[in-house]
């Protein structure tokens, strides 16, 4: 009798808890959207932290919705990236790995099964079968995925885990490639720009997929600009394309693009301190 109580209880609060979540889904919706239109650094840090603690509170009441593991992945890709990657690598490898883990959590919770442990046969064929409404949570999990990866390059099993994350994101261009502003097309100007072509690389290819990226976002967002200096350019040791694309970001106007001013905000401090380094690398 005991034991029944004890589940009836879980039962009612689980329903309760996802009762109370649902009708809170437009506000995290409506929140992101906000947070993308800021353009001090230092209130949306201490915004995205909120978020997320706030989100880790929604999970614990509703840990099967999708929706919410792939929020999660969102903003700990946001936080890794805007604010932890170029000052604290650790933690930002930390959050990466997270926000990848909400992102499988998410495909595995709308039909995917065992994508970290299969074979990458099965992985593949899983991947193929993913839908349109799966793309935000491939894209999620895919990004924190590749920067994960990237920031362990030399960890054999790290690189071994590139294929899947390409896949992934391979999928979303399928499916919707002008997601999240061509952000898929960012990652392979990346992914075939930041390697010797003797491994892998493809210079033409990483320059068409930047271009898309511009395309996309009818060259107001900087982030393609800041990616291309940072991994194509110096591939390439092209020390001319690196300074002119990252003064051209620093130079953008501000209201370039109001509804992404936080990516094009994060795009400048990033810029900025890569020039710092321009005569290191060249």
């Amino acid at each position: 009798m005991r034991l029944i109580l004890i589940l009836t209880a879980s039962f009612v609060l689980t329903s309760c808890g996802q009762l109370l979540v649902q009708p809170a889904l437009p506000l995290v919706d409506n929140s992101i959207e906000k947070l993308n239109r800021e353009t001090d650094l230092k209130a949306a840090e201490k915004t995205i932290t909120g978020n997320l603690k706030i989100l880790n509170r929604m999970l614990k009441l509703d840990p099967k919705s999708a929706q919410l593991q792939t929020y999660a992945a969102q903003g700990l890709y946001g936080l890794a990236y805007g604010f932890r990657e170029d000052s604290q690598p650790q933690k930002a490898s930390d959050l990466y790995l997270r926000g990848m883990q909400h992102g499988v959590t998410a495909l595995q919770l709308t039909g995917a099964n065992n994508l970290l442990g299969g074979t990458i046969a099965d992985f593949n064929k899983q991947v193929s079968g993913m839908r349109k409404s799966d793309v935000a949570a491939m894209f999620w999990t895919a990004s924190n995925w590749g920067k994960w990866i990237d920031m362990h390059r030399d960890d054999p099993d790290a690189i071994a885990q590139l294929p899947r994350a390409t896949a992934l994101m391979q999928r979303v261009i399928e499916l919707e490639d002008t997601f999240y502003y061509g952000g898929a097309h960012m990652y392979f100007g990346v992914y075939y720009g930041s390697r010797s072509p003797t491994i892998g690389g493809n210079f033409k290819k990483s320059r068409a997929y930047f271009d898309h990226a511009r395309e996309i976002s009818n060259g107001k967002l900087l982030i393609p600009d800041l990616l291309q200096a940072q991994y194509l350019a110096r591939q390439e040791f092209n020390r001319k394309e690196f300074h002119q694309l990252l003064t051209g970001v620093i130079n953008a106007p501000d209201d370039l693009m109001p509804e992404l001013a936080l990516q094009n905000q994060i795009a400048k401090r990033k810029a900025a301190e890569l020039l710092k380094r321009e005569n290191e690398w060249f």
